[in-house]
């Protein structure tokens, strides 16, 4: 019965592969039993143990696997790879119906450790966005703590591109988060530069605004024809994942320059990490032709950077 939960599941990321890859955005991916708790799910060149303890959660294994599966994609499409050769990924359980917790480690051994409700759906598991930030903390070196939010933000700010990217969030809830929630990464009063101000709000979000003012200028400097997703291939590319630590962002945002031939990370983090800036966002949101309005994100392809919104979203 193992194998042919574990085979049906296989046929389903088939089937799905081939309805989704008529543009070659998916990596190649398979499943296998490695014993009675333990799963493996290889996507390109990459190994991911998913190891399951709990009962409850094993009995419903083919829709945490498929969870792994889903949200790996959406990871190594942005990067290009995944971001490491082997990952452990431990499902532990709570009670509920949601993921509650995640969190990724990096090191010689990479692991992401997940809390799962016992009656979390296949449906909720495919919306969850956790499971993607943890593997996109896979994509970063450590670094400093008053650095977190380069961290953090990228994670944030990556997660919903990514996933947009192959169409695992649409447009409007994208951009209904971002302008729901970007605010919140505004430095309040008495507020100091990113480096200096480890709140939950400049952290998260604070990170989160960096990135996509970086994404906005790498696209205007290059006519829109590269983006924040290449210079973050680059700082892969040059060994900067989780697996490795710098004694400075500085040395990650110069890596991320090198891949663009240009000096945007640099230069908004001379800009943003001693300094409480920007203080508004509301002439980025115009420029990019955005707004909400009863709830509902409006566009306004006439606007200055329209073109680059419409870009930023796409594979």
């Amino acid at each position: 019965m193992k194998h042919r939960a574990v085979s049906k599941l296989l046929f389903a990321w088939l089937f799905f592969s081939t309805a989704l890859l008529a543009d070659n955005r998916l990596a190649n991916i398979s499943v296998k039993n490695l014993d009675k708790n333990s799963f493996r799910v290889t996507i390109g060149d990459s190994e991911l143990d998913v190891l399951i303890r709990d009962k409850v959660l094993l009995s419903k294994k083919d829709r945490l696997l498929d969870w792994v599966g889903y949200s790996a994609q959406a990871v190594h499409h942005y990067y290009g790879r995944f971001p490491v050769d082997k990952l452990l990924i431990k499902v532990e359980v709570t009670d509920g119906n949601r993921v509650r917790f995640g969190q990724a480690f990096g090191g010689h051994s990479p692991l992401v450790r997940v809390v799962v409700g016992e009656d979390i759906t296949a449906d909720v598991l495919r919306r969850d966005w956790i499971m993607v930030h943890e593997m996109v903390h896979l994509a970063m070196a450590d670094m400093p703590r008053n650095q977190r939010w380069v961290l953090e933000g990228l994670a944030t700010y990556v997660e919903s591109i990514a996933r947009a990217q192959l169409g695992h969030l649409s447009e409007d809830f994208v951009w209904n988060g971002f302008l729901g929630q970007m605010h919140q990464g505004l430095p309040a009063s008495g507020d100091k530069g990113l480096d200096h101000t480890p709140t939950w709000g400049r952290t998260y979000w604070g990170g989160a605004m960096f990135c996509l003012l970086a994404d906005v200028e790498i696209r205007k400097q290059s006519n829109n024809r590269l983006s924040l997703q290449d210079a973050l291939r680059g700082i892969l590319d040059a060994g900067y994942s989780m697996q490795s630590g710098v004694d400075n962002a500085l040395q990650i945002f110069e890596a991320g320059d090198r891949a663009t031939g240009l000096t945007v990370l640099v230069d908004l983090y001379n800009e943003m990490r001693a300094q409480p800036k920007p203080d508004k966002l509301d002439s980025l949101w115009k420029s990019l032709g955005l707004s909400l309005q009863d709830g509902n994100v409006v566009y306004d392809d006439s606007a200055e950077l329209a073109a680059i919104r419409k870009q930023m979203l796409t594979p």
